[in-house]
């Protein structure tokens, strides 16, 4: 078997293939989460609504988004490496990538930014159980999740800033 030399260890080609396959992976589910926010575009209905003023411009949203995306994947391919099975940590993982792309759905695609509300906030919960479980596994993993757990908090605080503006 062929082997890959870095400065730290050697690797067999096979383990290095599986490592990017299973990154590769981690990146197709979070693309596929993340596309619910292509199906379910703000459009008129959010244009719409009154918002305060601290709202970011539309145009920040999708490389916020794209960043954030690679790192949840990230967070998860490490967690996977380490454990090579479905615990806790990656549980939560998935979960929190469920209500993520439900959130779309129910605040663009339904109009209900109240029910969107309870989904960004029950998001947030498995984001910080995430980053405790992920916390002792991988070190990294719990570190990538912090910005979009802020990221997270902030978009629920606008969320209900609109819910309660409208």
């Amino acid at each position: 078997m062929r082997t890959v030399s870095s400065p730290s260890r050697t690797v067999p080609v096979a383990a290095s293939s599986r490592h990017i396959g299973s990154g590769l992976f981690f990146l197709a589910l979070v693309a596929v989460a993340g596309s619910s926010g292509a199906l379910f575009m703000p459009g008129e209905w959010y244009a719409s609504l009154r918002k305060p003023e601290w709202t970011p411009p539309n145009w920040l949203f999708a490389p916020a988004w794209t960043v954030l995306y690679v790192a949840v994947a990230g967070a998860g391919w490490l967690v996977w490496r380490h454990r090579r099975r479905v615990d806790a940590a990656l549980l939560l993982w998935g979960l929190q990538l469920v209500t993520n792309a439900a959130w779309s759905w129910l605040f663009f695609g339904l109009h209900r930014p109240g029910l969107a509300l309870l989904d960004i906030l029950a998001m947030l919960g498995l984001i910080v159980g995430f980053i405790d479980a992920a916390r002792h596994i991988n070190k990294t993993a719990a570190l990538l999740f912090v910005p979009y757990a802020l990221w997270v908090t902030f978009a629920g605080a606008l969320n209900f800033s609109i819910w309660l503006m409208n």
